[in-house]
Order: structure tokens, then C-alpha cells, then sequence
């Protein structure tokens, strides 16, 4: 009796411990497992790289020893009265006994012109122009003449050429006519000197007529002056109209 109480005790464990497990982990493997609750690890070996930079992709800040930009240069404009002397050196020699009409003829700015307190031509800047008259010195009459007009400037650092109208400048060959007496009265002396001598008051009158007339021949074969301005001569210039230029400011 008390061997069948001890196999029914045993017998009741067994039964109550598969209970137990029925009420655990499913053994057939078709069951799905209950899902975890816990939140997932974050993944800390993704591949995106953070860049730097502004998300409303403005251009960022150069970065430090970076060479800035050079600004634009800023233009305005200045205008030359008329009536402005520009005083000039010649670069081109001209001669009234070489040069030709309409021949080039160049220059250069001796000193910067400023309007307003701002320099509108720095020195150095180059104006052109041409020969306007050549006229040679006349065996009898005439005086030599060179004059020239100039009618474009570039200032100095610039590619910008500006017409430009001034008043012509020139010179005159100074007049030879005491010269040309002396060059007919002393051959005149001296052939009544010689008239004189060889016969008396009547040769003296002969021999002024025929000294004279040896003068008047040096005097018709001879060309009076040249004139002409070399290489580095000052000239002062005068705007007849106004000219506006570009200043770099």
C-alpha cells in the first residue's frame, strides 16, 4: 500500500511538470516567437560621412590664408573744359625744310592734368597729330613755316584713344631782309671804291650799278632760313572743344 502512494506521488510530478512546459517556449518549431520589445542598437558602422558647409548651400566662408578676390576697378568719367593748356614734349622733330604735309607727328604729356582736385591725364600720356603746313623759305620773299594740329590722346596705362581738337601751333622763320641788304650793298661799295679809282665820279657810278647788281644775284640764288622744332621741344597745346575721359577711381 504505502509503494502504490509513492508511485502516484511520482506520477503526479511528472504530470505536473509538463504542464509547465506547455505553458513555455512552443516545441514545434512552427510557432512564431514572441517578439522582443527592447528598441534596436544604432548602427554606429553606417558609411555616411558628415560634411561641412551650410545646409542652405550658401557659398562657405573661405577658408583661413585663402587668397580674396580682387575688387572690380570702378570707373567714372571726367570731362575737360575747353580753353585747358596741355603742355607737351615733342618725340617726333619736324622741319620746314624736310617735313611733308599730313606727316604723323607724337608727343607726350610734360605734366598730369587734374579737374576737380582728380588727375583726368596722368603724366606721360601720349597725343598724335600731323604736320598741317611745310613751307620752305622763298629765294626773294617768304618766310619758312612749320605749324602742326594735334587731334588724339591716350593716357599713360590706358588703351583708350580720345579725338581731341586743339588749335595749331607752329613757327615762322624770322626775316632775312637787313641780311639780304647787306648781301647787295657790299658788293655795291665796293665796285664804287674800284669805279672811283679807275675814273672818277663817272666810274664810281658805274661801279655801284655793276657791284649792285652782283648783290642782287648772291640775294636771288639764295634761300633765306629754315625753321623747325626738334626732339624733345615744349609745346604748349589748348583744347578747342571739351573732351571726357575715364578715370580709373
Amino acid at each position: 500500500m504505502k509503494k502504490q502512494m509513492q508511485l502516484m506521488t511520482i506520477l503526479a510530478a511528472g504530470l505536473l511538470a509538463t504542464g509547465c512546459n506547455a505553458s513555455g517556449t512552443p516545441a514545434n518549431g512552427n510557432e512564431l516567437a514572441t517578439p522582443s520589445t527592447a528598441a534596436p542598437a544604432p548602427n554606429t558602422s553606417s558609411g555616411a560621412v558628415a560634411t561641412g558647409g551650410h545646409a542652405d548651400g550658401a557659398r562657405p566662408a573661405d577658408a583661413p590664408g585663402s587668397a580674396t578676390p580682387a575688387a572690380a576697378p570702378v570707373w567714372r568719367e571726367v570731362t575737360i573744359p575747353a580753353g585747358t593748356s596741355l603742355p607737351v614734349v615733342l618725340d617726333t622733330g619736324v622741319n620746314s625744310e624736310t617735313s611733308r604735309v599730313e606727316e604723323p607727328v607724337t608727343a607726350h604729356l610734360s605734366r598730369a592734368i587734374t579737374v576737380g582736385g582728380m588727375t583726368a591725364l596722368p603724366e606721360g600720356s601720349r597725343v598724335t597729330g600731323v604736320v598741317t603746313d611745310a613751307t620752305r623759305s622763298g629765294k626773294v620773299k617768304g618766310n619758312a613755316h612749320i605749324a602742326m594740329r594735334f587731334n588724339s590722346l591716350t593716357p599713360r596705362n590706358d588703351d583708350q584713344r580720345y579725338d581731341i581738337r586743339t588749335a595749331a601751333v607752329g613757327r615762322t622763320a624770322p626775316s632775312t631782309k637787313k641780311e639780304d641788304a647787306l648781301k647787295i650793298g657790299a658788293p655795291a661799295a665796293g665796285g664804287a671804291i674800284i669805279g672811283a679809282i679807275a675814273g672818277g665820279k663817272k666810274g664810281a657810278a658805274i661801279g655801284t650799278a655793276i657791284g649792285g647788281g652782283a648783290g642782287t644775284g648772291v640775294v636771288l640764288a639764295t634761300r633765306g632760313k629754315e625753321v623747325g622744332l626738334a626732339k624733345g621741344a615744349a609745346l604748349t597745346l589748348k583744347l578747342s572743344e571739351p573732351v571726357t575721359v575715364r578715370v580709373r577711381s
